[in-house]
């Protein structure tokens, strides 16, 4: 009988010392989304499979100098099956264990079911964190935040326009209780919190409500967010920020050139945010 793969990636950004010891070191607190649309991928990486794979590997390799993490997200790889969850594994293998790897999985189930998802995605993938869905309570959440040594982000406010239909209905709105509620949640101390760019208002309420947690801020650039707006409402005495940005970097060359230029371009987009993080951290006394 098969076993289930063992990941020998291991984790080293495990507290939140650890992480803001790399953002320090980066001056950047930058999350890189690796979003690899096929039909966005320049024509000179190839096509299906092997082009995600190979378009993934080398952006991590450009955009190295100024990511903290990067946001892998499964179901790009998932449509293909067996032959794109083995690519995946591999971008994540090609991911540093000293910046952290974050699986968008969004996963959501209870009990037994929701501790297999996590040791699919921790042992098995090798993430360090993965976004999960806290609607069905904590028996939901608490098998992933048992493992001592990962991180778990709940959704909580998100950027796409039919989060009023929910997270923003109630007084106090629902994402409010989802957030209070959670830290009574074994090992809450090992929970992050997605909060979208495109909603900077409710930022400082967030902030309010979880002020020591490290926030996972999706939005910035393609979908009209702004890196000097998050720092704003929700930077705190420990920066305790990671703003992705997925297609702003992914889709920054053009199609139609070579793969110098290409990765030229995504490089100089994540060099970009990074410079305004950076100026964003000197500003709070962050600078080395």
């Amino acid at each position: 009988m098969k076993t289930p793969r063992q990941s020998a990636r291991r984790p080293s950004l495990t507290s939140s010392d650890a992480l803001l010891g790399a953002i320090r070191e980066k001056q950047s607190f930058l999350c890189v989304g690796l979003d690899p649309d096929p039909a966005q991928i320049p024509a000179c990486f190839g096509t299906g499979v092997a082009a995600m794979e190979a378009f993934c590997k080398a952006v991590v390799e450009v955009t190295l100098p100024y990511a903290v993490a990067y946001k892998p997200n499964l179901a790009f790889f998932e449509q293909y099956g067996a032959e794109g969850w083995a690519a995946m594994e591999r971008v994540v293998d090609h991911i540093p264990s000293n910046v952290l790897c974050i699986a968008d999985a969004k996963r959501g189930d209870i009990g037994n079911t929701a501790a297999r998802y996590a040791k699919a995605l921790f042992w098995g993938l090798g993430a360090d964190a993965v976004t999960v869905a806290p609607y069905m309570g904590r028996d939901s959440v608490e098998p992933f935040t048992s493992f001592a040594d990962r991180w778990t982000i709940l959704l909580a406010l998100t950027s796409n326009p039919s989060a009023d239909d929910f997270e923003l209905q109630g007084s106090p709105p629902l994402y409010e209780r989802v957030l209070a509620m959670s830290k009574t949640f074994e090992g809450s101390d090992r929970l992050m919190y997605v909060v979208g760019a495109t909603r900077p208002e409710s930022l400082a309420r967030v902030r309010e409500l979880v002020p020591d947690a490290f926030l996972l801020v999706p939005g910035v650039g393609a979908q009209g967010g702004t890196v000097e707006a998050v720092a704003k409402h929700g930077m705190n005495d420990r920066v305790g920020l990671l703003v992705n940005s997925s297609r702003g970097i992914l889709q920054a060359g053009n199609q139609e050139e070579t793969m110098d230029e290409v990765l030229e371009q995504v490089a100089l987009a994540a060099e970009r945010l990074a410079g305004e993080m950076r100026a964003l951290l000197e500003a709070r006394g962050w600078g080395v």
